[in-house]
């Protein structure tokens, strides 16, 4: 054993750099397609997937693009353009064929304990959203993988579909879609079945409390990461092939410590997020879906109201929010100098070109920061009118750190979104940015697997047991109507969906 004073040297082929849904997806994988790979994976909290991947910091909901008008733009000419919830929804395909793979061949993983089948609604007002819903309707309606796709405009069957929003008579036009085969995921809960898989096979290393304090190339094949036991001051150096950062809004800062080009220029604008949460068990009982209506004017995207339905436990929790506000913190374990700190002479240009750009964004954040927990009711009382305030309280929602990406035309951009940063040898790679990721991670993990391990992935062995794996590509799903059918009834039929 080394003492407090001399490091702890640690050899590994693979170093992942937090232990939520994105890590823990990319040490299955990698597991399952080379039982003697070494993986190491660090958390520099108590436990696996208790920020961003955490039950009420994260989105809950299992994004398909079947609810969020914001994947549907209305385009110029007057079209509806569906080729981003298209690619959304084959991609959480592909998560639910990992899911289901893992249901079948391991009894310790338990779907009950993280999905739930749980309708989608799409519901909106007046005489010129109607009409938007109604084009995306049937812009969905012809194409294989939305064509279970319901609307109507009845208040009647709305108050079917969603008793507490349409529980009074309503003057103004409204219209609904729904999809029955939504569902709701509780992503901490899945990621602790993928820890519980990971733990029992050889080869692999979960270190909690581990703090990663610095990265830095030691060739051309191998990284060195210094990190600390959490409240000690023992150091433990990793000696790693490949490095994956996946730390939610710690990642870029991580990324920066490594110094590779392809970091230049990228910064963050972090978004805070709060919930009301129904208190009273009556009216939780009474709401069985996701309904999610339009953002308003000047809102991100993550905020698109909603009244979520969620499944914890076995339990059902009511939601409404996101609330979103401005914040400086990149975690809620972080602190109030993140954004301070992660202002670089590379990226000053590219924050400052977004900041200017986006000052109504920034004022809506900062309004939005000084709400009352009246004004939070009101905003539930445009969904649901007889909203008691009693059976209601807030609660937080998580942090997420937009992506600003550096852009030649403009200085900077600011990105909705995921991105994946890989260095130029392939040998380590950092994803930033927020929803839909956590519903996508497995196909954002293949990519990773596709780009760094791509010598390996041509072997026969790799091949064939990806292929068990993911018996069918996004790419395939989206091309081929055949397809969807057989493997969608497959997977519900693992996950207990049906």
């Amino acid at each position: 054993m080394n003492s407090n004073h001399s490091p702890q040297n640690i050899k590994t082929d693979v170093l992942i750099i937090g232990s939520g849904i994105m890590g823990a997806t990319l040490a299955t994988l990698l597991k399952e397609l080379d039982p003697k790979i070494q993986v190491d994976l660090i958390e520099k909290l108590e436990d696996a997937g208790l920020e961003s991947s955490n039950t009420f910091n994260n989105a809950g909901t299992g994004h398909a693009g079947y609810c969020e008008l914001n994947y549907t733009p209305l385009l110029s000419n007057g079209k509806i353009d569906i080729q981003k919830a298209l690619e959304i929804n084959a991609k959480f395909e592909i998560s639910l064929q990992f899911w289901s793979y893992l249901s079948k061949k391991y009894s310790s993983f338990k779907p009950k304990n993280f999905i739930s089948k749980v309708p989608h609604i799409s519901i909106v007002r007046g005489d010129k959203d109607v009409a938007f819903l109604k084009k995306r309707y049937l812009a969905f309606k012809k194409n294989h993988l939305f064509n279970q796709i319901e609307f109507t405009t009845n208040p009647s069957i709305i108050k079917k579909w969603a008793p507490l929003i349409a529980n009074k008579n309503i003057s103004e036009p409204i219209g609904a879609t729904r999809f029955k085969s939504g569902s709701d995921i509780n992503f901490g809960s899945l990621t602790k079945e993928l820890i519980k898989i990971l733990v029992k096979k050889n080869y692999f290393r979960l270190h909690k409390n581990l703090e990663a304090l610095s990265i830095k190339k030691i060739d051309s094949q191998d990284w060195e990461v210094t990190t600390k036991r959490v409240a000690f001051k023992k150091e433990i150096n990793f000696k790693a092939n490949f490095v994956f950062i996946t730390s939610g809004g710690d990642s870029l800062g991580l990324l920066q410590k490594t110094n590779i080009p392809e970091q230049m220029g990228y910064a963050g604008f972090p978004v805070n997020g709060k919930w009301l949460i129904c208190n009273n068990p009556k009216i939780n009982l009474q709401h069985t879906a996701k309904v999610y209506g339009k953002a308003q004017i000047g809102s991100p995207p993550m905020s698109m109201p909603h009244m979520d339905l969620r499944v914890v436990s076995g339990k059902r929790v009511l939601l409404f929010g996101p609330f979103a506000s401005f914040t400086c913190k990149f975690l809620n374990s972080g602190s109030h100098l993140d954004l301070i700190k992660s202002i670089k002479f590379h990226n000053i240009i590219p924050i400052t070109h977004v900041f200017l750009r986006e000052w109504k964004l920034l004022i809506y954040l900062i309004k939005q920061t000084m709400h009352s927990n009246t004004s939070r009711i009101n905003e539930l009382r445009k969904f649901y009118p007889d909203a008691n305030s009693d059976d209601w309280s807030l609660m937080s929602a998580g942090k997420r750190v937009q992506i600003i990406k550096p852009s030649k035309k403009f200085g900077g951009t600011l990105e909705f979104g995921t991105k994946i940063i890989f260095n130029t040898e392939n040998n380590l790679a950092a994803l930033l940015g927020a929803s839909p990721g956590a519903s996508v991670s497995v196909s954002s993990m293949i990519e990773i697997i596709d780009k760094c391990f791509k010598d390996k992935l041509k072997t026969k062995d790799w091949q064939s047991k990806f292929k068990k794996i993911m018996p069918v590509s996004s790419h395939q799903l989206i091309k081929d109507p055949t397809l969807i059918h057989k493997i969608r009834a497959a997977a519900f039929k693992a996950l207990y969906l049906n």
